[in-house]
C-alpha cells in the first residue's frame, strides 16, 4: 500500500507539531530528521516544512540539528529550488514593506532572508550553485526558467536588483 502524501496544509501542522515536540525535548535530534524526511518525498510536504521553519517564530532553523541537516541535503534539488524561491520571495516582500513603512513584516521577511541564506550554505553547494545562476540569469538579464517566476510576482527592477543581491549573499562568510 502507498502512502499518502501530505497536503502543503497537513505539511505546515505537522511541522509545527514536530517543531514544537523537538523544542520542548520531546523528539530527538534523530525522530524529527526522520519525520521531517518523510515530508521532504513530496513537494507539497516540503513547501510546508519550510513555511513552517523559515517562517515562523520556530527556533529550528536557528539551531538545525546535524541530522536534520543531513535529510535536507538529501532531499536535494527539491529543497534547493524551495529555498531560493523563498530568499528571492523574502527579499523583494523586505523592500516592499520597507516602501509601506510596514516594518513588523519586514522584519518578517528579513528573517526569512536571513534563514534561507543560511539554509542554502548548508545544502549541496553544486546544485545551490546552479540553481542561483538561473535565479541570476532571470534577475540581471531577463533570460531562463525564472523570468515566469519573477514575473508572475511582478516583481520591479529594484527588486529584482534586491534578489540578485542576496544571491550573492550566499557566497559569503
Amino acid at each position: 500500500m502507498q502512502k499518502k502524501e501530505p497536503t502543503f496544509e497537513e505539511a505546515m501542522d505537522l511541522s509545527l507539531l514536530c517543531s514544537k515536540a523537538w523544542e520542548e525535548g520531546e523528539l530527538s535530534d534523530e525522530v524529527l530528521a526522520d519525520k521531517v524526511a518523510e515530508l521532504l518525498a513530496s513537494r507539497d510536504g516540503a513547501r510546508g516544512f519550510l513555511v513552517i521553519c523559515l517562517a515562523s517564530d520556530c527556533p529550528l532553523m536557528d539551531r538545525l540539528p546535524e541530522s536534520l541537516v543531513l535529510q535536507l541535503r538529501i532531499a536535494g534539488e527539491i529543497i534547493v529550488d524551495l529555498t531560493v524561491r523563498n530568499l528571492a520571495m523574502s527579499t523583494a516582500m523586505a523592500l516592499h514593506h520597507q516602501r509601506q513603512e510596514d516594518f513588523l513584516r519586514q522584519s518578517c521577511s528579513e528573517r526569512v532572508t536571513a534563514r534561507s541564506l543560511d539554509l542554502l550554505r548548508l545544502l549541496d553547494p553544486k546544485k545551490v550553485k546552479s540553481r542561483l545562476e538561473t535565479l541570476l540569469n532571470a534577475t540581471n538579464h531577463g533570460k531562463g526558467d525564472d523570468v515566469a517566476f519573477l514575473e508572475k510576482w511582478g516583481y520591479d527592477n529594484e527588486q529584482k536588483l534586491a534578489i540578485a543581491s542576496s544571491v550573492y549573499e550566499v557566497a559569503e562568510q
